[in-house]
C-alpha cells in the first residue's frame, strides 16, 4: 500500500514534528510563566516545561534519527507507512495527554506518555538484533536510560515526590548520546569536506585519550544524576569540561567556517563541555552559577543545537538536496545559539532575567519556525533526483 511521503523515512514526520512542538511548547511555557495561562496543576509549570523538552521534542527527534540510522547499519528496508505512523500517533498521544492531565489523572497520563519510548526501544531493538548489528545495540543504552528517567519521573508525580532526580537523569542521557554521537558526526563530516577541498590538516583520529574524554563525561553525568553538589560530581565534571574541549579542538572546527552546516555541529558541541565547566562551577560556588545555567547550557545549547544541526544536515541529504546552507538555514542557526547563550545567561542576570526569558524564548520559537517553513515542503515531498 503506498503512503505520502512524509511517511517514507523518520526523519521526515518525526522532524517536522518535533519542530512544531518546540515552536508551540516554549510561547505555551512562557504564557504560563507569566500567569496567563495554566498547563498543567498536576505535574506545575516548571515541571511540564521540562518533560515536553525532554520527553516531547527532543525524545521524537531520537527517534527519527535513531530509525534513519538503522538501515545504514543494518541494511534493512526503513521502518515507514503505518508502523513509522503508529508510532508518531502514540507520540502525539502523550502530547496530548500532558496537556490534559489535570482531566485524565496522573496515572493514565503516565501509562500514555511512557508508551511512546517503550515502543521506540522495542522496534529499534527488532531492527537491530534482525539485522545482527550487534556493535549499535549500545545506543539503545541511552534510549532506555531515557525511558528510565520519563518512568522515574511520572512515578515521582504519582508518589508526591519531586522530579528532579528523573529529570537529572533524562538531561544526563540527552547529553551522553550527545557526546557519542556528536563526537562521531562531527570529526568525521568535517574531515570528508576539507579532503574534498584537498587540505592535508584534518580533524585528529579517535585515539585513547577521546575514550577516556568520553568516560569522564558518562562518570561526572552519572554522578550529577546521583549527587549534583558532591565535591567529586565538581571534580570529575571540571576534568570532562577540560577533557572534551580538548577532543572538540582537534576536530578542526574553526576550518569549516565556509559551510555553516558543518560549523554548527563544532558549535553545538561546545556547549557540552560548557556545562561540564559550569557544573564544577555550581558545585563549588552555586552562589555564583546558578544550576538553571549548567541544564540550560546543556538542553537550551547542547540539544537545542545539535538536533537542529543534524535535523538541518539530514533533511537535506536524504531527500537528495546540496549539503550546503541555505540562507534560511544560517538564519535557524543564529537564533538557535542566540537562544540558547540567552537562555544559559539569564540566571545570572537578576534584573534582566525575565526579558531574557522572554527574548531567548523568542529566539528558539523563531529557528523552529524557520525550519518548519522552510524543510516542512522538502520534507513532505518525494526525494529529489539529480537531473542527467
Amino acid at each position: 500500500m503506498s503512503h505520502p511521503p512524509v511517511l517514507n523515512h523518520a526523519f521526515r514526520i518525526c522532524f517536522l514534528l518535533a519542530a512544531m512542538w518546540a515552536a508551540a511548547a516554549v510561547p505555551l511555557w512562557l504564557l504560563s510563566y507569566a500567569g496567563a495561562l495554566s498547563l498543567s496543576n498536576v505535574y506545575g509549570e516548571m515541571a511540564w516545561h521540562a518533560h515536553e523538552m525532554l520527553f516531547g521534542y527532543a525524545a521524537l527527534v531520537v527517534c527519527g534519527f535513531l530509525f534513519t540510522a538503522i538501515p545504514n547499519w543494518t541494511g534493512r528496508l526503513p521502518v515507514a507507512g503505518w508502523p513509522l505512523a503508529i508510532l508518531v500517533l502514540i507520540w502525539l498521544a502523550g502530547r496530548l495527554a500532558m496537556l490534559n492531565a489535570d482531566r485524565i489523572g496522573t496515572m493514565a497520563t503516565a501509562v500514555i506518555d511512557v508508551a511512546f519510548l517503550a515502543a521506540v526501544l522495542a522496534v529499534a531493538g527488532r531492527e537491530i538484533i534482525a539485522g545482527k548489528n550487534w556493535r549499535n545495540l549500545r545506543v539503545l543504552v541511552l534510549v532506555f536510560w531515557l525511558l528510565l528517567a520519563n518512568v522515574a519521573f511520572h512515578a515521582s508525580v504519582l508518589s508526591g515526590d519531586a522530579t528532579d532526580l528523573s529529570l537529572r537523569g533524562s538531561v544526563g542521557a540527552l547529553v551522553a548520546l550527545i557526546t557519542l554521537v556528536g563526537g562521531r558526526l562531527a570529526p568525521s563530516f568535517t574531515r570528508n569536506w576539507l579532503v574534498k577541498r584537498g587540505t592535508d590538516r584534518l580533524p585528529a583520529p579517535f585515539g585513547r585519550l577521546d575514550a577516556i574524554a568520553i568516560a569522564s563525561g558518562v562518570v561526572a553525568l552519572l554522578l550529577w544524576v546521583i549527587s549534583p553538589s558532591s565535591a567529586a560530581t565538581g571534580a570529575v565534571a571540571a576534568l570532562a569540561a577540560l577533557l572534551l574541549t580538548w577532543r572538540l579542538a582537534r576536530w578542526r572546527g574553526w576550518a569549516t567556517r565556509p559551510e555553516p552546516l558543518l560549523l554548527i555541529l563544532h558549535l553545538g558541541y561546545a556547549f557540552v563541555p560548557l556545562g561540564f565547566a559550569l557544573l564544577a562551577g555550581n558545585t563549588w560556588r552555586p552562589d555564583m552559577i546558578p544550576t538553571s545555567a549548567v541544564i540550560h547550557a546543556w538542553t537550551a545549547g547542547a540539544v537545542g543545537t545539535m538536533t537542529l544541526a543534524v535535523m538541518t544536515r539530514s533533511s537535506l541529504g536524504h531527500t537528495g538536496h546540496a549539503l550546503t546552507a541555505t540562507p534560511a538555514t544560517v538564519a535557524i542557526y543564529v537564533a538557535i545559539v542566540s537562544a540558547a547563550l540567552l537562555r544559559v545567561a539569564a540566571p545570572f542576570a537578576s534584573q534582566w532575567q525575565y526579558g531574557l526569558l522572554n527574548v531567548s524564548g523568542a529566539a528558539w520559537t523563531l529557528a523552529f519556525l524557520i525550519f518548519v517553513a522552510s524543510y516542512g515542503p522538502i520534507l513532505c515531498t518525494a526525494r529529489k533526483t539529480k537531473a542527467h
